[in-house]
């Protein structure tokens, strides 16, 4: 493996922390329903954080976007309003299913996906089989739908467990029949990321020419692409806001609670958004074969995330065993995110 690519797999093992941390500060957020946390935290994760950082690493981008031809633009925006979708669906495997089991069937399922779509669709991966590249690609994305079997087991057994242990539940919504399919929607409109920032390549081209670092190229592409996505978010949130008549809560109630409330948004948009320029940076060290980021991303997610779960208490009173289990799991998946990036 070379230097480019193991400094590539180390920048994107980052922002796999940073995406697995993401979702902690929305366990002090109080007196909101869901819809107004997730609106909030999406208007910071989709269009400010997005918007500031492009403007200090690419001020010049509103021009790169009219070198680019109008298809390839909105093909960019629509595939973010699908995972738009996905994100919203995200937000309640988490609620139903918690961090751990969440994170692991939801970015499971969009890391088969995701990986292999691309180059599926613009032939890369024919080149990837004139070597052993494929062949070690299938073989850690098998490798990861074991891990993730494995893990999700174990999660299922959590909840067996946790359903004999009165007062131990540490996650009163659990429900793992919404919950999987919430879950299974997400893998499935969620792989749109993936070939979303692939298809920005035009654009991060173009942002090189005009003098902005490889390694932050693909922000432009970030701020169009989660444009898209806050459409469908806004939308739905706004929805649900009215159903439940909490659209008042954005101003409603005690000065502190709300600054609180919006501050707790902003650290969980700023924490989700910064491993997509981690993620970016990582990319850029692995060249053609830059699909297989999105592989070692999801898998290393799983792993942080599910470490998380175990702080957060959601395994309180889950015997040895099956916690075992779950270790196994991410050994398993961390295995993977190797076989993924030495496949490039």
């Amino acid at each position: 493996m070379s230097s480019a690519i193991l400094l590539g797999i180390l920048i994107i093992a980052i922002g796999a922390f940073s995406s697995g941390s993401f979702s902690i500060p929305f366990d002090k957020v109080t007196r909101w329903k869901w819809e107004n946390s997730w609106l909030t935290f999406s208007v910071f994760a989709y269009l400010i954080v997005p918007l500031i950082i492009c403007l200090i690493v690419a001020p010049n981008f509103p021009a790169i976007y009219q070198t680019i031809p109008a298809s390839n633009l909105w093909l960019i925006f629509i595939l973010g309003a699908v995972y738009g979708l996905a994100n919203l669906t995200f937000g309640l495997s988490l609620r139903y299913l918690g961090v751990a089991l969440g994170f692991c069937i939801s970015l499971g399922l969009m890391m088969v996906i995701g990986t292999l779509l691309p180059p599926l669709i613009d032939g890369r991966m024919s080149k990837m089989f004139e070597g052993n590249g494929g062949i070690l690609l299938i073989s850690g994305l098998i490798v990861s739908c074991i891990g993730i079997g494995i893990t999700a087991w174990s999660g299922i057994l959590k909840s067996r467990k946790l359903e004999s242990l009165k007062g131990v539940k540490a996650n009163a919504d659990f429900d793992l029949r919404k919950g999987l399919l919430a879950a299974l929607f997400v893998g499935i409109t969620g792989s749109s990321m993936s070939l979303g920032f692939e298809q920005g390549k035009m654009i991060a081209e173009e942002t090189i020419k005009a003098g902005t670092p490889e390694l932050f190229a693909k922000c432009p592409v970030f701020v169009l692409f989660f444009a898209g996505s806050l459409l469908s978010t806004l939308v739905w949130c706004i929805y649900l806001a009215i159903k439940n008549n909490s659209l008042g809560d954005y101003y409603k109630g005690d000065s502190k609670t709300l600054i609180t409330n919006y501050a707790l948004c902003a650290l969980a948009s700023f924490l989700w958004f910064i491993n997509y320029i981690f993620y970016g940076m990582g990319t850029s060290k692995l060249g053609e074969f830059s699909f297989v980021a999105w592989g070692i991303l999801m898998s290393l997610t799983i792993v942080c995330a599910t470490v998380w779960g175990f702080f957060r208490g959601e395994w309180k009173g889950i015997e040895f065993n099956i916690k075992r289990l779950v270790w196994l799991g991410l050994a398993v998946l961390i295995t993977a995110s190797f076989l993924i990036g030495i496949s490039g």
